[in-house]
């Protein structure tokens, strides 16, 4: 074995130690309490997650996508809320924030970043403006070397914790995309609050989720990342990185719902036998399996050309991402109803898992926007238009 392969071996362990021994005895609790401690933003940081994917020359542990891929799958297997935090604080910031922002922009926010002495949040959707990311409203007005900032975005995971935010905000004077520019404002500041959603969320309910408000507040233009007009391809880079991290997170709730259903069905006995030893019950299982299996190897797959850096990767991530939701929906479902009344209540995950996967069906773009994606990649252009 290569020692790249020890090494994405170890960084797996770790992560699956980490969620196995502080995560999953207390995700339950996190769950019902709607919230989770900061000291595990801070283990988190310390086990070098928060930098995972990001270059050593960034301050980063130099993961590829495929080694950070694991970890997000650990942390799904035990507890939604985390890997979510992750995904965005590192997923759809961090390494936005190395894609595109300069080495002033890196070193200033990256260190804090990584270390959990900040959170960041990603300010991308607004109330009409959800998959279509072009009709989104914020705007940015420029005033000589400022930026003026004035909107509302929703559903923001980390914003009612967040010391830093990436918006994403209409500059003009360009038609939908190419009026779109992103902005790091770091938080508190004036003219920002944050807001209680006013709903509980079906699932992800230990993870901060807020409305933001920006009514006036002033942007140094050294905190504009990338080009002016440039927000929406730097948006939708972003969210291949989590979309990736969805589709893992994604396997690792199929695969809880597996361990979950082959241990019930060992142990659970009627009509004078254990349940496992009836065909129905096989079948279920077996599909759970083949199919955990089959998504793993997809992200994979997509976690593999985003390393090569491959035309193909969106497609990929998008698949990868369409699909392992599917399988782990589908894998709840026959969890919950082969627990029967455990799986029906919360003393049991399953009941957890079947909540939280349907917010990984939504998050970074339903699994509708999904299959719009891959359709399009495959048609090309109509060359006739």
């Amino acid at each position: 074995m290569s020692a790249e392969r020890d090494s994405a071996e170890s960084v797996r362990d770790l992560a699956r130690r980490f969620a196995t021994d502080e995560v999953a005895p207390h995700a339950a609790q996190w769950d019902r309490d709607e919230s989770m401690p900061r000291a595990i933003v801070t283990r988190l940081g310390e086990l070098g997650f928060l930098t995972g994917p990001l270059p050593v020359e960034h301050g980063g542990s130099g993961y590829d996508n495929e080694t950070f891929s694991a970890v997000y799958e650990e942390l799904g297997r035990a507890c939604s809320s985390v890997r979510g935090f992750l995904a965005v604080h590192t997923g759809l910031v961090s390494q936005c924030l190395g894609d595109h922002g300069t080495d002033a922009q890196r070193g200033r926010w990256l260190p804090r970043l990584g270390t959990g002495e900040w959170i960041g949040c990603y300010g991308l959707t607004e109330e009409d403006a959800g998959s279509d990311v072009a009709s989104l409203t914020t705007t940015a007005t420029r005033e000589g070397d400022l930026w003026r900032l004035n909107g509302a975005k929703t559903w923001i995971t980390n914003g009612g914790i967040a010391d830093l935010a990436l918006v994403f905000a209409r500059t003009g004077p360009g038609e939908r995309q190419q009026g779109l520019t992103a902005f790091v404002v770091e938080l508190p500041t004036d003219g920002w609050r944050h807001e209680p959603l006013g709903v509980t969320p079906l699932g992800h309910r230990a993870a901060n989720h807020a409305r933001l408000r920006f009514d006036g507040v002033v942007i140094p233009d050294g905190q504009r990342v990338g080009e002016i007009g440039a927000g929406f391809g730097i948006a939708m880079s972003a969210l291949d990185h989590g979309r990736l991290g969805v589709a893992a997170g994604a396997v690792g709730i199929a695969r809880a719902c597996l361990d979950a259903a082959v241990t019930h069905a060992r142990q659970r006995r009627q009509f004078g036998r254990r349940i496992g030893d009836f065909q129905m019950v096989q079948a279920d299982l077996a599909d759970i399996s083949a199919e955990t299996e089959a998504a793993a190897a997809l992200v994979t797959r997509a976690a593999r050309a985003a390393d090569t850096g491959s035309p193909d990767t969106t497609r990929l991530t998008s698949s990868a991402k369409l699909f392992a939701t599917e399988v782990a929906q589908r894998a709840a479902d026959k969890a919950v109803l082969l627990l029967g009344n455990r799986g029906y209540g919360d003393g049991f995950p399953v009941e957890r898992y079947y909540r939280d996967i349907q917010g990984l069906r939504i998050y970074e773009g339903t699994n509708h926007i999904q299959r719009l994606i891959i359709a399009r990649a495959l048609l090309g252009r109509d060359e006739g238009a």
